[in-house]
C-alpha cells in the first residue's frame, strides 16, 4: 500500500480508530497456492498489540495458518468517492478524481485456540466487546449447550507484529479546498459521506 506523508498516521491515531471498528478480511497464503484466502471476520482489540477472533472449522483458512502462522487483517472505513469537478479549482472539466478513506492493515503472528477452556475465555472477550451489557451467560467449556458447540469452532489470537496506517482525507490539499470538498461531501449526504467529512476536518 502506498502511503505518502500526508495520509500517514501515528500509533495514537490508529489505534483509536481502531478501537471502535471491529469487522475486517483476515488474510493468510499458503505453499502451492494461486491466491490466499481472505475471511471476513468480526474481532476484538484489546487497544495494545492483540486481537482476537473466531472462526468456524470448516473454513479453508485453517491449513494456511497451520502451515504458516502469520496472516494480515485489514480494515477499510470511512470512505467515499470525490468527484472529479469537485478535486480542482482549475477547469472542472479536466479535474482528477480520488477517495478518501481510512484503512488500517495488521501483519501478526497467529496463535490457534483449539483447548475447550481457552476457546470459551476467547468468547468471553469478544462477548464483552460486542455486548457489554448483554445477558448471555459466561461461555462454558463443560456445560451445555456450550460444551457441544464449541468443537465446531477454532480461536484465533493474533499479535500485531507490524502497522500500516493510511488516513486519506485531502491531507495534501489547502484547507480552502478541504473546505469546499468538505461542504458538497454534506450537500451529497451519501452513506459514508459524514463520516469522511467528519475525518476530513479532523485532519485538517
Amino acid at each position: 500500500m502506498l502511503i505518502h506523508p500526508w495520509d500517514a498516521a501515528d500509533d495514537s491515531e490508529w489505534r483509536e480508530w481502531l478501537s471502535s471498528h471491529d469487522f475486517g478480511q483476515l488474510i493468510a497464503g499458503g505453499t502451492g497456492r494461486d491466491l490466499p484466502v481472505v475471511t471476513p471476520a468480526h474481532f476484538a482489540f484489546d487497544g495494545d498489540r492483540t486481537v482476537v477472533t473466531h472462526l468456524a472449522r470448516p473454513n479453508p483458512i485453517w491449513p494456511l495458518l497451520e502451515e504458516h502462522p502469520r496472516a494480515l487483517l485489514t480494515v477499510v472505513d470511512d470512505y467515499t468517492y470525490i468527484r472529479a469537478d469537485w478535486n480542482t479549482t482549475a477547469d472542472p472539466a479536466r479535474g482528477v478524481p480520488t477517495s478518501y478513506y481510512a484503512t488500517v492493515q495488521l501483519e501478526g503472528d497467529v496463535r490457534l485456540v483449539d483447548d475447550p477452556a481457552a476457546k470459551a475465555a476467547l468468547l468471553d472477550e469478544q462477548l464483552r466487546h460486542f455486548e457489554p451489557d448483554g445477558a448471555r451467560a459466561a461461555v462454558s467449556a463443560t456445560e451445555a449447550p456450550d460444551k457441544r458447540l464449541l468443537p465446531g469452532i477454532r480461536g484465533i489470537e493474533f499479535t500485531i507484529t507490524g502497522v500500516r496506517a493510511k488516513f486519506k482525507f485531502g491531507g495534501n490539499k489547502t484547507a480552502e479546498d478541504r473546505d469546499r470538498i468538505g461542504a458538497r461531501l454534506t450537500e451529497r449526504g451519501g452513506r459514508l459521506d459524514a463520516e469522511a467529512v467528519t475525518q476530513l476536518r479532523r485532519r485538517g
